[in-house]
């Protein structure tokens, strides 16, 4: 057999394609129900046995804020009474607020017993 009679031989098959499907519309009923989960502050309490450094360097453990952030927040905790040091959702709010909590004593200050205070409110 020649190349020319093998070829005509063999009869391709047709190829199907399958039909494109139609573009479809975000559902906007649903996208309506969702919500963005309410938001927590997260906020830190002054008292007179804690030092700057023991701040400064708590937030950097505790929050990943960098050194400059840090003595911020320590000084409008010193000036306010308090400072919000992190917005979140609820859940993530309170590991924070207990983070805080199991930080431990100031080393530094003789008369510290424990963590400094902090508390969840919510976001307004």
């Amino acid at each position: 057999m020649s190349d020319s009679s093998s070829a005509a031989a063999v009869e391709e098959a047709p190829v199907e394609m399958a039909p494109a499907k139609p573009a479809t519309k975000p559902d906007t009923e649903r996208d309506a129900k969702r919500k963005r989960q309410p938001r927590y502050h997260v906020v830190l309490w002054n008292d007179n046995d804690h030092s700057y450094e023991y701040v400064i360097i708590m937030l950097r453990k505790l929050f990943a804020h960098p050194v400059e952030k840090g003595y911020q927040l320590a000084r409008e905790v010193d000036k306010r009474g308090k400072a919000i040091v992190l917005t979140t959702t609820r859940e993530h709010a309170e590991l924070k607020r207990d983070q805080i909590h199991a930080f431990g004593a100031d080393r530094l200050i003789a008369r510290c017993k424990g963590s400094m205070t902090a508390s969840i409110e919510p976001e307004r």
